[in-house]
């Protein structure tokens, strides 16, 4: 590996540490001050930056221990801010002894602002990123140490005791010693100070560490006192404006500095190359502008981060990038909105409140494309609300996630400690959650605002807060006490791996055509599936045998019954007889059951286990059968397995086969088709075990929520849902609610056991099969527990036992809607914001949550928790397929927001789950999807997309480059805003609306038009908002910008401003058309902001605004556009709809004559009266727009001049081109008959290969491709032989 470095760059430590931790050796180049950059080679890869570099060190380790992929993203984002940070530090750190104050206090503001968010993030934390060292860390302590050992004083480094501490701690680890030694804090007692430098004599490449760098000291600058004293008579206000000042020097300076570099670099590379090596020399000039431009971006990136966090970013004309860069405009605009409060409602408010709750992400999670779309989706919906003056409340949380969170955790305590949570105990084992809680649970918040967000924080909840888990207790008391919660023994789906029943949601199931081997967690060999064993039970009076089937035999412990059809002839006489369990000797009835036995299937006689099946367990309740629970919650062989006790359930479903052989009971095998549920979270298989538990009685709560859709007081968008919504409500049944976890709600349920009961005695145990469920009380608290127990029990000595279980984490979020707001207390917020007005989700969990939610609120406060359901798609990839990290499919949203390469995308499939045929195939579906890695793309383009895709109810095939075309578009924007910026003069005064009014109906046709076209716009817009239809919108806004504003109304404006003043009526038509297009750009960013916040905010504050009493600050806060009824103009638009038919007919022309730059005469014939008065009236519109020299519209009787090339518009309507003498016909012949040999070439050779004999075995999908391939050419043939005909005409 070998390392090019500028001298003494941050970089060279950074790589060489990596190197250090990684196991590799590192070569460094000697300094080289024509080096702009860092870079490194190994082998053949390389990687410029220090970000990539530190990755390429990572991916090449054995072990990718330093850049783990779970964290890449904020990995990703920890290396961008340090590479600023370092950047920030040049003028302290390279400053010698030519030390410039001001671009010094610019800097010290960047770094300032750099440090405190840092400090912010290593609170509590050894390591910046998970729980080891990673290329984060490197980084940052490369990027600080030569600040913190020279420049600044223990002053200066008093603020960041947890920078410190973390820095400090980090530098005692031998491979950071060896590489930046023993690390000495910059001694001086001053604040900051400016280190001497001397120059570093060259040296030869080094193995394993750096040249020798330059010799830097810690002495005070001469600047120093001066510096001191400036600021100190500064207040904040005056020091944030001479800040800025100072970073708008900064701006200017970086620009200049880069035209320079560019300069610099665009005349070495003429003198190394030559001026006959023109290739070579372009290629080092378009190198060398783009560098200049990443530099000149990289400072206004810097200046941006540099905005003190909460205060609003300098929109100064200086900040603007020549182009649009998403994380320069994204930078500081949210931390501006929360800290302006901008997200909360106001109090007491007269607007109508319009309310929505975010569906509590889990605390252990992070962003997907899922929460991406959600988020999109609803923060559209709220800004367009609260722009369209409602009171917006969007209120946030996080749900606690029983199994997941303690999953994570606990796999955290084993691997890092080598403990259980049975061995740490239960309190010291939810401490431990808690710490994670602490730690982790912020950051799918950190990526929600990272989205755009707008939800209230102030408000956020958590589902195992104080105020949520009274409601919880609140919840399940009263519930209890109506008779909706009832403890019984029932089948639940159990997770032997987890040892906890899991609800529905949790259960994922996977078709099995026939006999196959699967991988089970906890068995080292593969368990067989899809396979029927048959069985015989010999009659217990020794006249014959029954022949039963299963395809899970070591079930056969716990049958109770042999159970055929009443109709059955094969079985009369065997009705009411027994038969004999070959494993213990027990009798068991045969019993007759039509509802069970389908005599066509098998043998018609099916073996009855009703601890351990659905179906079993409604038969044995039928019929008064024995339930006899054989496993344990480790799915061992428990009591009643005989010999089979303490085994493994698949192990002894090998052993029952071979019992059956040995005793002569076995009669065979088949393939059977099934469907198996696996834990979604330990992918182990359900197995369904009787247990005592807690369960809620559904029936009730569902008849009144399937009522209140049918009544209309809960409305389901879209409606194809509402049958949906009433078959599974109509068929409900009873939910377990009881969980075998730890972290969670704990059940306010208390077993009571009496002194009376004596050991082993009557009482029974809770949770077991003894368990006498008339011993069980609830209360609020113990104390209420115990006084309900005394009623039971008077007179009697009595013991209280909690349950040890907690609540299925359903259970606390179908109470989020109202229990955010404080209940069961009668709060102001509780009486001003319930019920909401919209519950946004996917449709994937209308029953598990949006069902659950309805309930609830119904049986708790007697009202539906929210007005609306609207139920958005699956997001699935490009080409319809659900997204898995085994295609390589998944989309993380942060790697579209930020970009990430190819390289970087396979680092996410390696090192996780996934075995290495299914990581090859990952990466094979990366390399096809994205050979180029993700584009970045921003937030708002992201955002725009996925509202884009929104259809109603249909799946979401996500293909990024449409992503990456809305990025495009961005720029767009961005140029219409820069064209305004050079066009409004400088103290332009846009117009109030009162007074456009007033002046419009004598502004030029083109600005009544857009106007017209900007008012139908918003009206469409409207329209489908009101309907959720995200679709229509997006296109519509899309259209307006792209098609009207700039395609036309900016085009048409040029010539327009470039008149000169003393034309009569010049002053007049500028004014008109400027004041159009700050309506148009202003309102059309107002359209536009619900989408896409940040670029909106952005080009918003940089438009003039108008004179107002009460000026608006941010365009979140402004009114949504509204529709104008007098600015409607139908018949304009008409007419020029019609202007534009000519226009793009006459631009076909050019295209194919092959016209660019020559601007030819056209000449119109229109023999309808009208059309022609409309040709007239928008001539000069015409020759703007179809770059025309002149147009002249025909009269009646006058002919267009000879050489035009003719094109018929429509049947009044004829276009001429005069040609003659713009294009030569002999020459043009000559190139297009040399084109049609061509294109009439590889149509033969097309044709003769679909006329061989082999060809009807060619396969379907090259039939098509060769058929389009024949369709293109043809069309091209006949387009290049009419051309002919055309010029041929030119010269008769």
């Amino acid at each position: 590996m070998a390392l090019r470095a500028p001298p003494g760059h941050f970089a060279q430590s950074a790589a060489l540490i990596a190197s250090e931790l990684a196991g590799l050796s590192l070569v460094i180049d000697p300094p080289d001050d024509a080096v702009q950059d860092v870079s490194l080679s190994i082998q053949n890869d390389s990687a410029s930056g220090m970000g990539e570099i530190l990755k390429l060190v990572s991916l090449k380790a054995p072990t990718h221990h330093l850049y783990p992929s779970q964290h890449s993203e904020e990995i990703n984002s920890l290396l961008s801010a340090a590479n600023a940070l370092g950047m920030a530090s040049k003028p302290w750190v390279d400053a010698g002894g030519n030390a410039d104050i001001e671009a010094q206090n610019t800097s010290k503001q960047a770094i300032i602002a750099s440090l405190n968010n840092l400090e912010g993030k290593l609170v509590g934390k050894s390591y910046m990123v998970g729980s080891s060292v990673t290329i984060a860390d490197i980084a940052t302590a490369a990027a600080l140490a030569p600040l913190l050992t020279s420049v600044m004083g223990a002053t200066a480094r008093e603020p960041y005791p947890e920078i410190m501490r973390w820095f400090t701690t980090l530098c005692k680890e031998p491979q950071f010693t060896k590489i930046l030694g023993d690390v000495k804090l910059c001694s001086s007692s001053d604040s900051w100070v400016v280190p001497s430098r001397t120059v570093p004599a060259k040296n030869k490449k080094k193995k394993g560490s750096g040249a020798d760098g330059p010799e830097v000291s810690a002495s005070a600058s001469r600047n120093e006192q001066a510096e001191s004293a400036q600021d100190a008579d500064l207040d904040p206000e005056k020091a944030a404006k001479k800040a800025a000042k100072l970073a708008e020097k900064a701006a200017k300076d970086a620009k200049f500095a880069a035209k320079q570099a560019a300069l610099s670099a665009k005349q070495a590379a003429a003198a190394e190359k030559g001026s006959n090596d023109k290739k070579a020399t372009l290629k080092a000039e378009a190198e060398a502008k783009k560098k200049a431009e990443a530099d000149e971006v990289l400072a206004l990136l810097v200046r941006a981060q540099a905005t003190p966090n909460g205060e609003k970013k300098d929109t100064s004309p200086d900040t603007m990038c020549k182009t649009y860069h998403p994380k320069v405009v994204e930078t500081a605009w949210y931390e501006w909105w929360e800290t302006c409060g901008f997200f909360k409602p106001e109090p007491h408010s007269s607007k109508p409140p319009f309310v929505i709750v975010i569906p509590p992400p889990n605390v252990t999670g992070a962003l997907h494309i899922g929460h991406a779309l959600t988020n999109a989706i609803q923060d559209t919906i709220v800004r367009w609300r609260r722009m369209s003056g409602f009171n917006a409340l969007w209120v946030p949380g996080t749900d606690h996630a029983g199994i997941a969170t303690q999953t994570v955790v606990e796999k955290k305590l084993q691997r890092e400690k080598g403990v259980t949570r049975h061995q740490l105990g239960r309190e010291a084992f939810l401490t431990e959650v808690w710490k994670w809680v602490d730690e982790y649970g912020g950051r799918i918040c950190d990526q929600l605002r990272r989205i755009g967000s707008s939800v209230d924080w102030s408000r956020k909840a958590f589902t195992m807060d104080d105020n949520l888990s009274r409601a919880v207790l609140e919840a399940f008391v009263r519930m209890h006490e109506q008779g909706c919660i009832y403890r019984d023994n029932r089948l639940v789906n159990w997770c032997c791996r987890l040892k906890t029943a899991v609800s529905d949601i949790e259960v994922d199931y996977i078709d099995i055509p026939k006999r196959t081997l699967l991988s089970v967690p906890g068995y080292e060999q593969p368990v067989e599936f899809g396979v029927i064993t048959s069985f015989a039970y010999l009659l217990e009076d020794g006249s014959g045998e029954i022949v039963v089937a299963t395809t899970r035999p070591e079930t056969m412990l716990g049958d109770t019954a042999v159970a055929v059809h009443p109709e059955d002839p094969r079985y009369t006489s065997m009705h009411g007889k027994f038969v004999i369990h070959p494993v213990d000797g027990r009798r068991i009835p045969i019993i007759c059951d039509a509802e069970l036995v389908d005599m066509s299937f098998g043998t018609g006689a099916v073996k009855v286990t009703p601890a351990h099946d659905p179906n079993d367990f409604m038969t044995g309740k039928r019929h008064n059968l024995e339930f006899i629970n054989i496993f344990d919650d480790n799915g061992l062989i428990n009591d009643r397995g005989g010999s089979f006790k303490g085994q493994p359930r698949f192990k002894t479903r090998i052993e029952i086969v071979e019992f059956l052989r040995s005793k002569d009971l076995f009669r065979g095998t088949a393939d059977n088709a099934m469907r198996l549920g696996l834990c979604s979270r330990s992918k182990d298989v359900i197995e369904p075990v009787l247990k005592p538990q807690w369960w809620v009685s559904c029936k009730d709560m569902a008849a009144k929520s399937c009522a209140a859709v049918r009544d209309g007081t809960l409305e389901i968008i879209p409606k194809e849902f509402e049958p949906v919504w009433f078959r599974w409500l109509e068929n409900i049944r009873d939910w377990c609610i009881s969980r075998q976890l730890w972290w969670g709600h704990r059940i306010p349920a208390y077993y009571v056991t009496l002194e009376a009961d004596g050991e082993g005695g009557s009482g029974g145990s809770p949770g077991m099969p003894s368990e006498n469920m008339e011993r069980w009380v609830v209360g609020r608290t113990e104390e209420e527990a115990r006084r309900k127990a005394e009623h039971m029990f008077p007179g009697k000595v009595l013991k209280l036992t909690q349950d040890e279980d907690v609540l299925d984490t359903w259970f606390s979020s179908g109470l989020f809607p109202f229990s955010v707001f404080q209940w069961p207390q009668q709060t102001e917020d509780l009486k001003a914001f319930y019920p909401g007005q919209l519950l946004e989700t996917g449709h994937d969990i209308l029953f598990f949550w949006v069902a659950r939610m309805v309930m609830m609120g119904i049986q708790l406060t007697g009202q539906v928790p929210f007005k609306q359901v609207y139920l958005h798609a699956m997001v699935r990839d490009a080409h319809g397929r659900k997204m898995s990290k085994s295609l390589g499919n998944v989309i993380d949203p942060l790697h579209v927001i930020e970009g990430i390469s190819l390289e970087e995308l396979h680092n996410t499939v390696m090192g996780g789950n996934l075995d290495a045929k299914e990581v090859d195939k990952a990466i094979k579906g990366q390399k096809e999807d994205f050979p180029e890695g993700i584009e970045e793309c921003g937030t708002d383009a992201l955002r725009f997309a996925l509202c884009a895709y929104t259809t109603q109810a249909r799946d979401i095939n996500l293909d990024i480059k449409r992503v990456v075309s809305y990025r495009h578009w961005c720029n767009k924007l961005w140029n219409a805003i820069k064209f305004a910026m050079m066009n409004l003069p400088e103290g332009f005064q846009p117009p109030l609306e009162s007074q456009l009014e007033t002046a419009r109906p004598s502004y030029p046709l083109p600005s009544q038009w857009i106007l017209s076209r900007l008012n139908g716009a918003v009206t469409a817009i409207v329209k489908a908002m009101e309907s959720y239809d995200f679709a229509t919108a997006t296109q519509i806004v899309y259209a307006f910008w792209q098609y009207d504003l700039c395609d036309v109304f900016i085009e048409l404006m040029k010539p327009v401003v470039a008149l000169d003043d003393a034309v009569p009526g010049a002053i007049e038509a500028k004014l008109a058309t400027r004041n159009t297009l700050w309506v148009c750009l202003e309102t059309g960013l107002r359209l536009l902001h619900p989408f896409m916040p940040f670029v909106t905010e952005e080009l918003w504050q940089r438009l003039p605004k108008p004179s107002t009493s009460t000026p608006v600050v941010s365009i979140m806060l402004a009114d949504y556009p509204s529709t104008v009824v007098e600015r409607d103009a139908p018949s304009l638009e008409r007419d020029f709809e019609y202007v534009q038919t000519v226009i793009t007919r006459t631009r076909k022309m050019r295209t194919d004559y092959g016209l660019v730059k020559q601007k030819p005469m056209l000449f119109v014939s229109a023999s309808d009266a009208g059309k022609h008065g409309v040709l007239s009236s928008f001539s000069s519109e015409v020759a703007t727009l179809t770059s025309s020299a002149d147009i002249t519209v025909l009269g009646p009787g006058v002919s267009q001049p000879a050489g035009c090339s003719v094109a018929i518009v429509d049947e009044s309507t004829t276009v001429y081109m005069l040609l003659a003498g713009v294009l030569d016909p002999v020459l043009e012949i000559q190139k297009l008959q040399k084109k049609v040999s061509e294109v009439e070439g590889r149509i033969d050779v097309m044709k003769k290969k679909m006329l061989l004999p082999n060809y009807d075995k060619t396969p379907d999908n090259v039939k098509a491709d060769d058929q389009e391939k024949l369709s293109k050419a043809e069309a091209e043939l006949s387009v290049a032989t009419s051309a002919v005909q055309d010029f041929q005409a030119l010269l008769s």
